[in-house]
């Protein structure tokens, strides 16, 4: 089966699932950035009743999560599966939820979220962002711009986690010559710090696979490579680290 057939038959099938409205393709696929080996990324949108066994139904290999079995946020579970062959990732999307997300980003609001596999964690926006970038398969959604008061309001949210992060390692792990404690606070808050510079240029971030690069701030790597267990090492890296993070832009 080519991949346009492919994609048609497994998007004709979720669309057909009970309380899905509709389907997108999202990741590097939808963004041209793929690989022939890549995964395919797909999300379900489901009003009210949505039910992981229906998706069991459908015979195909792999594990299906039940409702929140992703962290219960606004990523709320889905599904690994192996479909022909292939790779296929399944997200569960709540319109309500989603709905909900939109409005407040328009607002300039948003809560941050802990989500497995992300070091600084998700935005709420970020079913937003998938509204924005993703393909829409089946069934109608928006496709809505940055909204500018939460490009004015998250940007500062995120550069106080990583002023908060950095400080913390800084009275924590310094002292005690902490090297893996060190770089893991080095990891997440440049990670934070390009949420925040993404967000002030009105960029839409769907995880975190590229997030430094696009940011600006790949050189992270050459200050975790260079540490050592001295004190006075750990506290030139977090200086090395904080001037590179505030000159991102």
């Amino acid at each position: 089966m080519d991949e346009a057939l492919f994609l048609d038959h497994v998007a004709g099938r979720l669309a057909g699932l009970p309380g899905v409205r509709a389907v997108t393709l999202g990741g590097s696929r939808a963004q041209g950035t793929h690989t022939p080996d890549s995964d395919w990324d797909l999300a379900v949108y489901y009003r009210g009743r949505f039910a992981p066994a229906d998706l069991r139904g459908l015979g195909w290999e792999g594990e299906v999560s039940e409702l929140g079995g992703w962290g219960g946020g606004v990523f709320n579970g889905g599904a690994w599966l192996t479909i022909d062959g292939r790779r296929v990732d399944v997200h569960y999307r709540d319109l309500d939820v989603v709905e909900h997300e939109l409005a407040e980003a328009r607002q300039g609001r948003f809560r941050w979220e802990p989500l497995m596999f992300h070091l600084a964690g998700i935005p709420s926006y970020l079913v937003v962002a998938e509204l924005a970038v993703n393909k829409v398969l089946c069934g109608t959604l928006p496709c809505p711009d940055y909204p500018e008061p939460l490009r004015a309001a998250a940007p500062g949210v995120w550069r106080e986690r990583a002023a908060l992060t950095l400080g913390y390692a800084r009275a924590a792990c310094v002292r005690r010559g902490q090297v893996t404690e060190l770089a893991g606070a080095l990891a997440t808050g440049a990670a934070q710090s390009a949420h925040a510079v993404l967000a002030a240029r009105g960029e839409w971030v769907t995880n975190e696979k590229r997030l430094l690069e696009r940011a600006g701030l790949r050189g992270v790597d050459a200050i975790v490579a260079g540490l050592r267990a001295e004190p006075g090492a750990l506290e030139r890296a977090l200086d090395e680290a904080e001037a590179l993070f505030a000159g991102a832009a």
